[in-house]
């Protein structure tokens, strides 16, 4: 950490030169002494992404930033807040610290944070930025969470976790396995440490396996902003074998859609089948990432197109947690029927459908936007269909 960086001159600059290209920035001579345009280029891309996810921290001065990817990988503001409603008590412990947005939040809650980051130089920009922040109830050691949780003669009220992915696992992570570390193994530490354990996810990750792998869970989160899950939230209680309740939140600028079951009720209930009526539902991202397909039909009383499709109608508009359609026309898919619809520029959705909407785009022609929106889809009886719709607005 170079705090000649902390300068007034050096802040001036950074701020001056957000809008600045960073290529322009890198190949200029050096402006201070003692900090390399490297380090300054890599400070204002920290806070250029800072401004819409950390606004707290972009608004204020004497912040000092750590590289691009630690960035990209801290929780946003948005989704700290709500974890932050999660957690209570004297005491927790966070084990994958980080730049610190979720210590920060939870530090509002809890009386005491113990803050752990195994690279010392983040460890020391998050103690910087928790004092400049005024966050005095948060200690920051520079250390392997697990690792001095095992030493640690204290007990905590909540213990946290973001495990990372394995540095030998391919691709995308669907296992709690894949992740480092991989918590199922050290349950028995935790609970040994702490009654409470809160675990965030990638959103990526397998419900279903996860459930399997995991005991002791009582709630899991799945979060969403402006319908794009962003993570998923795991907690655990010492002890509990009660039923598990799904909660799902999609958070958008005016208000929050809430939807939540019984993980076992969504492999009991029942739903029917019909062909495209009045109006088309499509639940939200964390409605479908939670698995709900039945339980959302048979609460708010509509029936599906297909098992596989997750399209929802009805004949009478109803209040619905995700997008609402009115049906303008349900044509069997072809190239004919859907010159017939006259479709030059709409927004484009193909659910179980064998042709991606890239491909459908190109084959027919279909501009991106406008108010029309045509959903390729099945029917029960596997027909190919198009339904042409206008939105419900809000």
């Amino acid at each position: 950490m170079n705090k000649l960086i902390l300068n007034t001159g050096v802040q001036d600059y950074i701020d001056k030169n957000l809008a600045s290209d960073i290529l322009a920035v890198l190949l200029s001579k050096p402006c201070f002494e003692g900090i390399s345009q490297k380090e300054l280029a890599e400070q204002i891309e920290a806070k250029k992404k800072c401004r819409d996810k950390l606004p707290t921290w972009f608004e204020k001065t004497g912040i000092y930033y750590p590289n691009k990817l630690h960035m990209e990988q801290t929780s946003s503001e948005i989704t700290s807040q709500y974890k932050a409603e999660l957690v209570n008590g004297k005491s927790l412990i966070d084990l994958t610290g980080g730049f610190g947005v979720d210590s920060l939040y939870f530090s509002q809650k809890v009386t005491q944070i113990v803050h752990c980051e195994i690279h010392q130089k983040l460890s020391e920009i998050a103690a910087h930025n928790f004092k400049v922040l005024e966050r005095e109830n948060v200690t920051c050691k520079p250390v392997d969470g697990i690792a001095y949780l095992e030493q640690s003669d204290q007990s905590f009220d909540w213990i946290f976790i973001d495990p990372s992915r394995r540095d030998d696992a391919k691709g995308k992570v669907f296992l709690l396995e894949d992740c480092h570390p991989d918590v199922s193994k050290f349950l028995p530490l935790f609970f040994k440490k702490a009654a409470h354990l809160l675990i965030k996810t990638s959103p990526l990750l397998d419900i279903k396996q996860a459930m399997e792998t995991l005991e002791s869970v009582k709630e899991i989160h799945v979060i969403a902003v402006q319908n794009e899950v962003k993570e998923l939230l795991f907690v655990l209680e010492k002890g509990y074998d009660g039923k598990v309740a799904i909660k799902t939140r999609n958070i958008r600028p005016y208000r929050t859609e809430s939807f939540d079951f019984i993980w076992k009720d969504e492999a009991m209930n029942t739903i029917e089948y019909e062909e495209p009526s009045t109006y088309l539902y499509e639940p939200n991202a964390a409605i479908l990432k939670s698995g709900a397909f039945k339980t959302i039909g048979k609460k708010h009383h509509l029936k599906k197109l297909h098992p596989h499709s997750h399209l929802y109608t009805s004949g009478t508009l109803v209040a619905f947690p995700g997008r609402r359609f009115k049906i303008e026309h349900v044509v069997p898919y072809s190239k004919k029927a859907l010159k017939s619809l006259e479709v030059s520029k709409a927004n484009v959705t193909a659910r179980n459908f064998p042709q991606s909407v890239a491909e459908l785009r190109k084959k027919h022609k279909i501009k991106d936007g406008g108010n029309r929106y045509i959903f390729f889809t099945k029917t029960l009886n596997d027909s190919l269909i198009v339904v042409d719709c206008t939105k419900v607005e809000d």
